[in-house]
This record gives C-alpha cells, sequence and structure tokens, in this order.
C-alpha cells in the first residue's frame, strides 16, 4: 500500500484562541511536535495566517486562517503521557479551583513546562490529567527547584485579568527563603535595577546595574537561626531571578543557591538536609475584576521545615 504524501491544512482559529500568541497556538494544536521544529517552520515563513508570513509573538485572532505546512510521518505524534507519580503529584497539590482559575501548591523538581531535555512540565501533567478541558494556560512561572502557588488558567478571559494584574502590580506575592547570616534589624527594602548577562557563552544570568530595569524587593526576617536567617520576601516587581540576586546583593545568599549563592554555606545547608533551593512562594492574594477576593496559602514543604528544625538558634 502507497504512503500518502503529507498535506498542508488550514486552521481556523476558534473564539477561545483570540489573544493568544502564535506559537503557543502552534504548542498545543501540534502536540509532540519539538518546539525547535515549531519555531523553524514558523521562521522559515511555512507558517501562514490569512495568507501572510507572521512573527512568533503574533496575537492569534478570532477567525485567522492559519496554514501548517505538511508535517513528516512522525513529527505530529502524539506526546508521551506523563508517569503515574507525576501526575499524582500534580493532581494533589490542588489549592483551589473554580470554573476560570485553578492554583497548585507546585512541588519541588518539577519544572512549570518542558524543555531542555525535560518530556513533561506542570502544564503538560495538567493537560493530560484533564483531556476533556478546552484551555488550560500558565499565568506565569516559578523556577523548577522553587515551591509553593502558582497560577493556571482555564479559560482566555482569565488568563488576560491574572496577566494585567501581574502587569500593573495587582498580585501581592509572598515568599519564604533562607538566608545565608544573621539579620540584623528589621524588614529591609532593595531597589537595585537588575539585567540579564552571559558572562559565558551558553550562560544566563542576572546582575545589578544601573543599566538594568528597575525592581524592588522586600525582605522581613521571621526567625534568625546560628548561621542563618528564615525571612519572608514580597516582589513589587518580577523580574527574573529577582529574589536570588537582590538577596546576594545584601550579602545574604539563598541556601542552595548554585548560581548566586555562597558555596561554603551551600555546603553546610546541604549537610543539614538541603537539597534544592531553598524558595517557597507561600502566599499570594488579590483582586479579580468584579471584586471577588481571591487569597492563598501554600505550607511549607517538609524537606524544607525538616531542615529548619535542625537549625541551631
Amino acid at each position: 500500500m502507497q504512503k500518502q504524501t503529507p498535506q498542508s491544512r488550514i486552521v481556523t482559529a476558534e473564539e477561545g484562541a483570540h489573544g493568544q500568541r502564535l506559537d503557543n497556538f502552534l504548542f498545543s494544536r501540534l502536540k509532540g511536535v519539538p518546539k525547535s521544529h515549531v519555531y523553524r517552520i514558523l521562521r522559515t515563513g511555512e507558517v501562514r495566517v490569512n495568507g501572510r508570513r507572521i512573527k512568533p509573538d503574533y496575537r492569534v485572532e478570532a477567525g485567522d486562517e492559519i496554514r501548517l505546512p505538511p508535517l513528516r510521518q512522525g513529527e505530529e505524534r502524539a506526546a508521551e503521557t506523563p508517569g503515574s507519580r507525576l501526575q499524582a503529584l500534580i493532581r494533589e497539590a490542588v489549592l483551589y479551583e473554580d470554573d476560570s482559575l485553578l492554583v497548585l501548591n507546585k512541588p519541588p523538581g518539577i519544572a512549570v513546562h518542558a524543555g531542555s531535555g525535560l518530556r513533561h512540565g506542570v502544564i503538560e501533567i495538567l493537560r493530560a490529567l484533564r483531556p476533556q478541558q478546552p484551555f488550560i494556560e500558565l499565568a506565569h512561572r516559578l523556577d523548577r527547584e522553587t515551591s509553593g502557588c502558582l497560577l493556571v488558567a482555564k479559560t482566555r478571559p482569565m488568563l488576560k485579568a491574572l496577566h494585567d494584574l501581574l502587569r500593573q502590580g495587582g498580585i501581592s506575592k509572598r515568599y519564604l527563603a533562607l538566608v545565608k547570616g544573621r539579620w540584623r534589624g528589621g524588614a529591609r527594602s532593595v531597589t537595585a535595577a537588575l539585567e540579564k548577562h552571559a558572562p559565558r557563552a551558553g550562560q544566563r544570568k542576572v546582575r545589578v546595574s544601573e543599566e538594568g530595569k528597575s525592581a524592588a524587593t522586600r525582605f522581613t526576617p521571621q526567625q534568625v537561626y546560628r548561621d542563618a536567617s528564615l525571612v519572608q520576601v514580597e516582589l513589587e516587581t518580577g523580574r527574573t531571578h529577582q529574589i536570588r540576586v537582590h538577596a546576594a546583593h545584601i550579602k545574604h545568599p539563598l541556601a542552595g543557591d548554585d548560581k548566586y549563592g555562597d558555596w561554603e554555606f551551600n555546603r553546610r545547608m546541604k549537610a543539614q538536609g538541603l537539597k534544592r533551593l531553598f524558595l517557597h512562594a507561600h502566599q499570594m492574594a488579590f483582586t479579580l475584576p468584579g471584586g471577588r477576593k481571591i487569597k492563598l496559602s501554600a505550607p511549607l514543604p517538609a524537606d524544607l521545615q525538616q531542615v529548619l528544625d535542625g537549625l541551631e538558634m
């Protein structure tokens, strides 16, 4: 039997896709196709929107006709299903849910999305758990080793509302972090501007720089130990690695931070049982359009509490 030659096809964007980035729209339609391949067909102009070449950050409009190029056999295969352990972790991590919003207490060690050699992230696991849910998108991100409150939108209007709140500073986000040294005095605000740079090929870091973007972090001591302190951290802006860089800037780097931290302090904390970055998103509060107030708290995970229990005062 002769194999059929793959054909290009036209996909019409539905109302629920209105406002979605084109690359994200394609990821949701081309399950199992590597992201690198999706970006290649965008870059080479093989994807057309209403007959025109378009950039990955184009915002899809309802009714757009999107041409998808022929895909070789095996490229558009079904994505591998996340294992039962991962599914159970995410299923049990739900802190709050309604018709349009889902909030997880993200477990440490799980990225929010697949990539960089990872087959599954939180969003892929959620979609596997809820195959009938037409829309599931991350509203923001947490680093892989950071645990705690993670917002997931179940409708496009909710996603837009959350993005607007995040952009306007309308979401109060508080973290718990263990930092090096005995904290002196009370709360301290840090307003050092931050910029991304690449000190070596293939390495991306963030540093304090007058040329960077404004950033504001407030640290409040919760408990002081012999050579470490537990602090609550409030973010007034949301820059990449902001907490970690600002903490290191004031000479109180985070425990377990292998990029901006202190090697000797990390070694001592590892001896206390710390196996990851000590950073936990423990509280979120915001008011949705229409006046509905949401306030959530994620308890400190057992692995981090165990480290605290072993520290000397």
